[in-house]
């Protein structure tokens, strides 16, 4: 008979041990960059939501390991700067951008045992993105093609055409709290450290616009300087090496929101009591 129960008890273990390591979950909030087409954190004009899944695995206590999935749409323009010359040189970009994430997170409590820890997060993410602008006639341009600062052109041989597919380090923290054993959520912001200037398309200096109409056409010209499409708009595109950008500093985004995850199987935990209760029977000695 006490055989027969520690089978039992055996087969619990190993059906529902495994499965309550893990949390699917849903992420939502704001997102915006910081780039040469923006100023400020979360700019009114031009942040936009994000939306990701993501599932997350208990690897002990206070350290859980986390995959998750992010769509967003980027964007930035000079219309909106405090700054007259950025208004005048009226650049703009959008794009959509797809990030995929492993991260790992530190929660400094144990929400076995506390509802409320505050945590940090950091990881490695591959992302997608690839920058338009609409023209004066409000055509949706990809802008990469064109190569605005002479990217890939025999005449810069120092301007590579960028990757639409890169690495990113993201890392940031949040506070989580805890409802049930199954349910939590966390607010959290989160940085992505990025190995480009051009998720924006500007960052350096004008190229030569006639190098730019031989090679790429009149709308490669058109959309490297927008500076004479304003009302009383210089109409003169700038000379060669003019500053368009500034290399100095690569681009970054970010995300600021909620994550809300659902512990996937049943029983498991004692909660608020850190036990995990797998329904075995006592058996007497």
């Amino acid at each position: 008979m006490v055989k027969n129960w520690l089978v039992v008890c055996l087969m619990l273990v190993c059906s529902s041990v495994y499965p309550q390591n893990f949390h699917i979950g849903i992420f939502g909030g704001a997102s915006a960059y910081q780039g040469d087409l923006t100023e400020g954190i979360l700019p009114k004009k031009t942040t936009n939501g994000v939306i990701g899944l993501t599932v997350n695995y208990e690897l002990m206590d206070n350290l859980v390991l986390r995959g998750g999935i992010n769509y967003t749409i980027l964007s930035g323009a000079d219309r909106y700067s405090n700054n007259d010359s950025l208004r005048a040189r009226n650049l703009s970009f959008e794009t959509k951008l797809v990030e995929g994430n492993v991260l790992a997170e530190f929660y400094f409590m144990n929400l076995n045992y506390q509802k409320f820890s505050p945590y940090l997060f950091a990881g490695l993410a591959v992302f997608h993105f690839n920058p338009y602008a609409y023209s004066a006639s409000g055509q949706q341009v990809y802008l990469k093609p064109l190569s605005t600062e002479g990217q890939g052109l025999s005449q810069y041989p120092d301007r590579k055409p960028y990757k639409l597919t890169q690495l990113a380090i993201p890392f940031g923290g949040g506070v989580k709290y805890a409802f049930s054993e199954k349910w939590r959520l966390g607010l959290e912001f989160g940085l992505r450290k990025l190995f480009t200037d051009y998720l924006d398309d500007v960052s350096t200096s004008y190229a030569d616009a006639n190098d730019l109409l031989a090679a790429k056409g009149q709308l490669a010209v058109d959309m490297a300087y927008r500076g004479d499409e304003l009302p009383n708009g210089n109409p003169a595109y700038p000379a060669k090496a003019a500053q368009r950008g500034g290399a100095n500093f690569k681009d970054w985004y970010y995300f600021l929101g909620l994550h809300l995850t659902y512990r996937l199987g049943s029983g498991g935990l004692n909660f608020m009591k850190g036990e995990k209760g797998y329904g075995c029977p006592s058996v007497p000695l």
